[in-house]
């Protein structure tokens, strides 16, 4: 069986599952898999939901050096709330951050969306490279609500950059059912959340947004355009997906 055709077989067997129910055949179906963690609220819930599945599973999260300090916060908070997870830190490599911004400035991704997705790619996709090294699937809390270009997302779908399978256990959530898990859970969460953040990356690329805009009108938003930073974008510039639908 191909890792296409297994994918395939996962996302029928899959659909119409719960969150949990989808984590706790993705933990015992994949032997090295990891849940990618930004600490926003899809991904506390992840954590949560997870560490009551195994309590030992593996998380990894990309500390690009330009994060708010709620995030750190909130880092904190999760270790101690759920000790048992091996969290593993990765950063971006220091002499290409040195390089970027030696010759383009300390900002440079206000000046062009060039720099941007360079800057994106230094200190977040390449980490994000070496954090999934080894695996056989990684879990995101990416959702189908979240942007027209998630829309089509599967449950199970294939990385096809990496050869590797990417779980989405909150694909089908809404925001309201994120927060009443976390209500209802008392998970811990990032606090510019309740700021009018609905969606963290680094501080200078995010801001609160407005009531009736998008949630993810905050990110990168000089672009004019909700864009990709490229963590769930393969190399030819497509959404990382199992197939086009």
């Amino acid at each position: 069986m191909t890792l296409q055709t297994d994918i395939d077989s996962a996302a029928a067997q899959l659909k119409g599952k719960t969150p949990q129910e989808v984590l706790t055949w993705a933990i015992g179906h994949y032997k090295n898999i990891s849940l990618a963690s930004s600490f926003g609220a899809e991904d506390v819930v992840l954590i949560d939901m997870i560490a009551k599945i195994k309590p030992e599973a593996h998380v990894f999260t990309l500390d690009t050096g330009r994060l708010n300090a709620e995030t750190y916060e909130v880092i904190a908070k999760v270790q101690q709330k759920y000790p048992q997870l091996q969290l593993r830190i990765m950063f971006p490599q220091a002499e290409a951050v040195e390089q970027m911004v030696s010759a383009k400035g300390i900002n440079l991704f206000y000046d062009s969306v060039e720099n941007r997705k360079q800057c994106c790619y230094i200190r977040k996709v390449e980490p994000l490279g070496r954090a999934t090294q080894g695996l056989d699937a990684w879990i995101t809390g990416l959702r189908r609500d979240q942007t027209a270009n998630r829309s089509t997302m599967e449950t199970v779908e294939l990385d096809s950059d990496r050869g590797i399978a990417k779980i989405n256990p909150l694909i089908d959530w809404t925001n309201e059912q994120v927060w009443e898990y976390i209500c209802a859970n008392e998970v811990p969460y990032n606090a510019l959340h309740d700021q009018n953040f609905p969606s963290i990356g680094c501080a200078p690329c995010t801001r609160a947004v407005q009531a009736g805009e998008d949630l993810r009108a905050g990110r990168w938003w000089w672009e004019m355009s909700n864009q990709e930073c490229g963590l769930h974008v393969t190399s030819d510039g497509s959404l990382v997906r199992a197939k086009d639908v």
